[in-house]
């Protein structure tokens, strides 16, 4: 049984805490972190220690740089088969997002590759993407489903994001996005394909697979009424709703997330000012998914004014999926969210950190703190802003999770 107070201890880097309760900032200069049993047990300055480290830990960890949070991914698609490259190329031969769905593209072309793939070989597409995300500072990860659009598929995509977790040893919450096309067996009859959305979500929630339940509502997807359908199902078990909402147009889906007091409305670039009072009034997070603004050459940006004006926290994501954003990165979608939305560095990072973290309902992490899981990154670095400043390359030089490094 070990006696000491720590299972490890890191020395000499700077803390970016992000932990405004902190009298003097969140900023620890040389600082220290100490954890037991995966989670934080001393953050604070080196100075301060009560002993020589080596009586404090077994392993004591001598580094530079810095330290922040491990990054948390609160929107992704990352279990899917193939890929849509052609659709990249479609778009920038001038064809729409609108007339790429029409035409049979898009979302359905993913249910096409899903359906036609085995459960094993979805896993083995899909795990080195969530490899490339963890590589680059991810500690915790959202999966939806949504390309599957029938039971067995939906439940094939997951059974891999809970798989996916157990393998590489990191948080997965798994969302449940069966309202996210029309699948062609139900054309012509989208209030009877809601009707099996609805049918299926308790059979799947008693699996253990849904850990919350969202749509997209479009004018290519959902209306606001199918939309209130699913999340009166969704409430009646108990489960959090978030939203695609508002990325095409407003047919007031953010308010619609807070009405039922939604974890996040994501997407937001036609929210307008009703619809950001109402998140703000509810507690519900925006998260701003910059890689698809960027892949799709939109110019129509979130209400990032109104957000901050209104005081909603504003959470970054990937969006990793294979037709709008092919982004294996976070810390990449932290550098757009800069770029094209004008947040400052320290803005995305707390976006992909305390903010995502209350977009997915965990209050357990998100900040370098003393009782939090013990989920943070060492980076080579000489400035927090590099994260955000860098167009790709290796910062993370460790990444660790409930206190272990991951390979």
């Amino acid at each position: 049984m070990n006696a000491l107070p720590y299972d490890g201890l890191l020395l000499g880097v700077h803390l970016a805490t992000l932990d405004d309760t902190r009298p003097g900032g969140h900023v620890i200069e040389d600082g220290a972190l100490g954890w037991r049993d995966g989670v934080l047990a001393y953050v604070g300055p080196r100075s301060a220690l009560p002993a020589a480290p080596a009586k404090l830990a077994r392993e004591v960890i001598e580094a530079r740089g810095w330290a922040t949070p491990g990054l948390i991914d609160c929107h992704t698609h990352l279990v899917f088969a193939g890929h849509r490259a052609h659709e990249f190329d479609l778009r920038l031969n001038g064809a729409s997002y609108a007339d790429i769905a029409r035409a049979g593209g898009g979302i359905l072309s993913s249910v096409r590759a899903v359906r036609a793939a085995s459960e094993e070989a979805l896993l083995a597409q899909s795990l080195p993407r969530a490899r490339a995300l963890l590589a680059d500072g991810v500690t915790t990860l959202e999966i939806k489903s949504g390309y599957g659009l029938d039971f067995d598929n939906e439940r094939k995509l997951l059974r891999v994001a809970r798989q996916i977790g157990e393998q590489l040893g990191v948080t997965v919450r798994t969302t449940y996005l069966a309202a996210h096309a029309l699948p062609p067996e139900y054309q012509g009859d989208a209030d009877g394909y809601i009707d099996a959305v609805i049918a299926w979500l308790p059979r799947l929630h008693a699996e253990g697979l849904v850990d919350a339940v969202d749509a997209f509502c479009e004018g290519i997807g959902f209306t606001p009424a199918q939309t209130r359908r699913v999340f009166e199902a969704a409430r009646a078990l108990g489960l959090p709703v978030k939203l695609h909402a508002d990325q095409l147009s407003d047919l007031g889906g953010a308010a619609l997330a807070a009405e039922f007091g939604g974890l996040s409305a994501d997407h937001l670039e036609y929210t307008r000012e009703a619809g950001v009072r109402a998140m703000a009034a509810a507690g519900t997070v925006a998260v701003l998914l910059p890689g698809a603004f960027h892949v799709l050459r939109e110019t129509q940006l979130p209400p990032i004014a109104l957000l901050r004006a209104h005081g909603v926290p504003m959470a970054v994501a990937t969006d990793c999926n294979p037709g709008t954003s092919p982004l294996l990165s976070l810390r990449q979608a932290m550098q757009l969210a800069c770029t094209h939305f004008r947040l400052t560095p320290e803005d995305a990072l707390r976006g992909a950190t305390v903010h995502a973290a209350r977009a997915l309902g965990l209050s357990d992490r998100g900040l370098l703190r003393v009782g939090l899981r013990a989920d943070f990154v060492l980076w080579n670095i000489t400035h927090p802003a590099e994260l955000c400043y860098w167009l790709g390359g290796t910062l993370a030089e460790r990444v660790f999770i409930a206190g272990h490094p991951t390979s």
